[in-house]
This record gives C-alpha cells, sequence and structure tokens, in this order.
C-alpha cells in the first residue's frame, strides 16, 4: 500500500483525485498506476486501470489470477468491471468510496460474475487522511 499511496500523490500533482494502485505477482510489482483522469481527458484514465493494463503487458496476457491489486480508494463500476474482465484474484482496499464504491460499500459488482475476486478492505487511514486533505483543498480553491 505504500507504493499505492505515493502513487496516488503523483496524480494530485496534476490535479487528480489521489488514487494509486499497483499489481503485485510473487511479491514483485508488475503494473502502477495513478489517477489521470483530469490530466488526461479521458474519463479511462483511472489509477487501477492503468495498473491492470501494466501487468498484463507485463506478462503477456491478461489473466491476473494470481495477482493483487493494492488501491487507496474502493474502485468504481468501471474499474470493479475490469477487474473482473481481468480475471484478478485480490483486491486490497485502502479507503472505501460510500458514493461509488462498487466491491462492497455501495454496490458489489464483484459477484455478479463467474469469477469474484477476494477482497480486503484495510481501513488505511492514510488513505483516507489524504483523499479528505485534497477535497479540503479543492473545497478552500473554490471559495477563494
Amino acid at each position: 500500500m505504500d507504493e499505492a499511496l505515493a502513487l496516488a500523490k503523483k496524480s494530485m500533482e496534476t490535479g487528480d483525485v489521489p488514487i494509486g494502485a499497483v499489481v503485485v505477482r510473487d511479491g514483485v510489482i508488475i503494473g502502477r498506476g495513478f489517477n489521470q483522469k483530469e490530466h488526461t481527458g479521458l474519463a479511462s484514465e483511472h489509477a487501477e486501470m492503468i495498473a491492470l493494463k501494466e501487468a498484463a503487458a507485463t506478462l503477456g496476457h491478461s489473466h491476473l489470477e494470481d495477482c493483487t491489486l493494492y488501491v487507496t480508494l474502493e474502485p468504481c463500476l468501471m474499474c470493479a468491471g475490469a477487474m473482473v474482465n481481468f480475471r484478478l484474484g485480490k483486491v486490497v482496499i485502502g479507503a472505501r468510496n460510500g458514493r461509488f464504491g462498487c466491491c462492497g460499500t455501495s454496490v458489489n459488482v464483484l459477484t455478479t460474475s463467474n469469477h469474484e475476486p477476494d477482497v480486503v478492505f484495510t481501513e488505511d487511514q492514510r488513505c483516507s487522511q489524504l483523499l479528505s486533505s485534497f477535497f479540503k483543498q479543492l473545497r478552500t480553491m473554490r471559495k477563494g
């Protein structure tokens, strides 16, 4: 989760919501991503999507059954669907997403298919605090 948090901080540099993700296989990071939606203008450039695509490219195939995705915020509908399609083995989530979380908090997309990744919520305070401080700063900038 430390690497995912470091990546999340990179997304803030370009004005994106601080979300980072890494895909790990056998203790080695094979995919990294951070939110780049605002920076690129592409709605699909979420941290999870970037990390999953990089992991698949590293392995030369898209079946990630023996991989774990570490992500700082609970994935949205698009990213949860991608996790199913990539046949991800496990996802470790740092903070719940009460509005858009699709791994069990708001909705659970992961249980609607023949492939269901294991899900672990760590409730990592560092992830929650980073997001809270980002949105607090954003609200302050909009007021002033």
